[in-house]
This record gives structure tokens, sequence and C-alpha cells, in this order.
């Protein structure tokens, strides 16, 4: 006889709440400080936390659909759903990394003073949002690809911060200007 323990929720719809409304929140200040620091790494990170909200809610979505019971007309109900929100979160993330990509290169010819403090203390904001984001999802990484592709994705975000914050205190101390190339 198989025995199986699930340690987290059944449903991950608190998990959702407080990671929207963190993350959400998070973007609106990263843009913000971001203008106001003349940071490209800054401004352009919250777009890609924008695109984190938007998969996040098309997560959350797809959890709350896969929880739906089979009817008739659907016979293995809306399960499926979660699958194809992980395949749609993928594609969003991959055309943030490419706009992102593109606006970095195009600014790199005309690298202006940042303000590197402003840029570490924001993304070190961005460390622990994405960090705690991250941890509302661990216990579920293991049995579903939603939950688990929400996980990653935070993880990594997180970790994307942290290189934000090297960057920062790079050019604090070379004045590499490179490394967050932005204009007014």
């Amino acid at each position: 006889m198989s025995h199986h323990h699930n340690h987290g929720p059944s449903t991950y719809g608190r998990a959702f709440a407080i990671s929207v409304t963190l993350n959400l929140g998070y973007v609106i200040a990263e843009f913000f400080y971001g203008r106001a620091a003349h940071s490209l790494a800054l401004v352009a990170d919250s777009g890609h936390n924008l695109s984190d909200v938007l998969g996040l809610v098309l997560a959350w979505t797809a959890s709350v659909l896969a929880l739906r019971q089979p009817s008739r007309r659907r016979t293995y109900g809306l399960r499926r759903s979660s699958i194809l929100a992980a395949l749609i979160n993928a594609v969003v993330l991959l055309l943030t990394i490419g706009g992102i990509a593109w606006e970095a290169l195009r600014r790199l010819s005309a690298p202006e003073v940042v303000v590197s403090q402003t840029v570490i203390w924001v993304s070190l904001v961005g460390i622990i949002i994405n960090g705690l984001t991250a941890l509302l999802f661990m216990s579920g990484r293991h049995g579903d690809l939603n939950i688990r592709g929400a996980f990653l994705h935070m993880a990594a975000d997180a970790g994307v911060s942290l290189g934000v914050v090297l960057a920062g205190v790079a050019m604090l101390v070379t004045r590499w200007l490179w490394l967050d190339p932005s204009s007014a």
C-alpha cells in the first residue's frame, strides 16, 4: 500500500494573493526609483517583474481551473490549464528578456551616471520580495508543474536581484557605467 504525504496546501490561493500583492508593489517602487536613479537595470527589471505579476495571475488562474471537477464535456477537467500556464509564462519571460536586451544594447552608446546606492538598496528589497515569494511556493514545487514554475521563476529572480546589487556595488567602486547603461 502506498503512503504519500503532501505537506503543501491543497490550493495556493493565499500564496498567490500575497505574491501578487508584494510583487505588484515592488514593480511600482522599482520603476519609480529606477527612473529617479537613471537606472536601466531597475526600470528593465520592473518591466520584467510586471511580467512576473501577470505570470503569477495566470498561474493562479490555472491553479483554480485545475481544481474543477471533470464534466461530461471535459472528462479530464481543466487540469491541463496549469501546463498551458507554465508554457505561456515561459514565452512571456523570453519576450521580456529580448526586450530588455534590445534596450540595453541601444543604450550602451550613451551611458550616464547612475545613482548606484539607489540601485543597490532597491535590488536588496527585490532579493527579499522574490525570496519570500519563492518560499511561499517551495512546498509545492515537487507535485505541480505550475507551482514548480512559480517557485523556480521567483527564486531565479532573487538571483537576478543579487546580480543587480553586485553591479551597483561595482559601479560605485569602479565607475564602470556600462554595467547599467541608461539615459535620462
